[in-house]
């Protein structure tokens, strides 16, 4: 892994402090420029929101999960690294920082996911890997879990394709890079992270909590240009994949299936919504190669490119007050806010940034805020 600057330290450092998310980690980078003198920032910013101290992770802290990473044979990837996903850097939660460990030059190529039931059956499971098996000959990356059921047999497609050509398959993972999950995808874990590749938001060590896969399907999600439901029930983790999908602009694909059969009832109804109807590599390809190429080029630079603060000026107390007074404890849209309190756009997220270092709001889904 390349020795990392006292910069990136400070960005692996800063993501790694209480009440640091994605959305919160750009904007403190984009409002002091570096990661370095955010952290110096920080005590600051939380006393005049007046909120609780604030725990910021420490030097020793960072310094024994980077050993960690190298250990595990993974190495750290930023949001504004060349071979950080292009697509990915377009959500509006992209994560900062990743680990990865395989080979990242397939983090290149145009990237198509695909999930699916747990529980699949067996004919969905032999589907999915004939069908990520044709999209890895065709070139592109097979996104998924590493989850039981569709997502390992996507994986496996991939990694087995004829010819024994490159193993084009990323496994989006909701633990730490050194920790596998489910134990019987060990095996595949491990290969993947020698022949393919394998991909973590969460610092090593941490177990795959529930709460974790929300932000891994964005992943999956954010850096397809498509997404491919193979089997789901209705309210599952796969319908949660192809809505984030949706929202940032990429094509939503679906398998039929039987109506007796609740694995095909989430398929079924992505169709009858607008998903289009897959039923072979061919329908995909048709849908995705028009504008494969055009969409990735349009976003072949990251999005998060950190440049050097510019200077804004600082909402006043009245300011303050007014956008406080709008929060309560249901989520409301950012954009709302900013039209109820006729404050500058820019200004509110300053004013929401200070409060969620303070502990004071939580963010939301679709860019909503609430009290906490």
């Amino acid at each position: 892994m390349p020795v990392l600057d006292a910069e990136h330290l400070a960005r692996i450092r800063l993501l790694r402090t209480d009440r640091i998310g994605p959305v919160s980690f750009a904007q403190l980078m984009a409002r002091f420029g570096a990661a370095t003198v955010a952290i110096e920032a920080l005590p600051d910013l939380v006393q005049r929101a007046g909120g609780r101290a604030i725990r910021i992770a420490t030097p020793a802290q960072v310094t024994a999960e980077v050993a960690r990473v190298e250990a595990a044979g993974a190495r750290y990837l930023f949001a504004d690294d060349g071979d950080y996903p292009a697509l990915l850097g377009h959500i509006d939660n992209a994560p900062p920082v990743l680990t990865i460990r395989g080979d990242h030059a397939l983090l290149r190529r145009p990237a198509i996911a695909m999930v699916g039931a747990r529980n699949a059956s067996a004919a969905a499971c032999r589907f999915a890997r004939q069908i990520a098996g044709e999209l890895a000959e065709a070139g592109y990356l097979v996104v998924s879990g590493l989850a039981r059921g569709i997502d390992t047999s996507a994986h496996e497609g991939a990694m087995r394709i004829a010819g024994g050509g490159l193993a084009s398959t990323a496994g989006v993972i909701a633990s730490g890079i050194d920790i596998s999950y489910p134990p019987e995808n060990r095996d595949l874990q491990t290969e993947m992270g020698e022949r393919a590749l394998v991909i973590a938001e969460q610092p090593p060590g941490t177990e795959p909590l529930a709460r974790h896969f929300p932000y891994r399907n964005r992943i999956i999600a954010g850096m397809a240009l498509g997404t491919l439901v193979v089997e789901a029930a209705p309210k599952s983790g796969s319908l949660i994949t192809a809505r984030l999908a949706a929202e940032a602009g990429r094509d939503v694909m679906a398998i039929p299936g039987s109506p007796l059969d609740s694995r095909s009832r989430g398929c079924n109804e992505l169709i009858r919504s607008g998903a289009t109807l897959v039923q072979s590599v061919g329908d995909i390809l048709e849908l995705i190669e028009p504008f494969a190429g055009a969409q990735v080029q349009k976003v072949a630079a990251p999005a998060l490119r950190y440049a050097a603060a510019v200077p804004v000026a600082e909402p006043d107390d009245h300011a303050r007050a007014a956008l406080v007074s709008l929060l309560s404890v249901a989520p409301v849209g950012i954009d709302e806010l900013v039209r109820q309190s006729g404050i500058e756009s820019g200004a509110v997220q300053m004013i929401l940034l200070d409060l969620e270092l303070a502990g004071l709001i939580e963010r939301h889904a679709a860019g909503r805020v609430s009290l906490i």
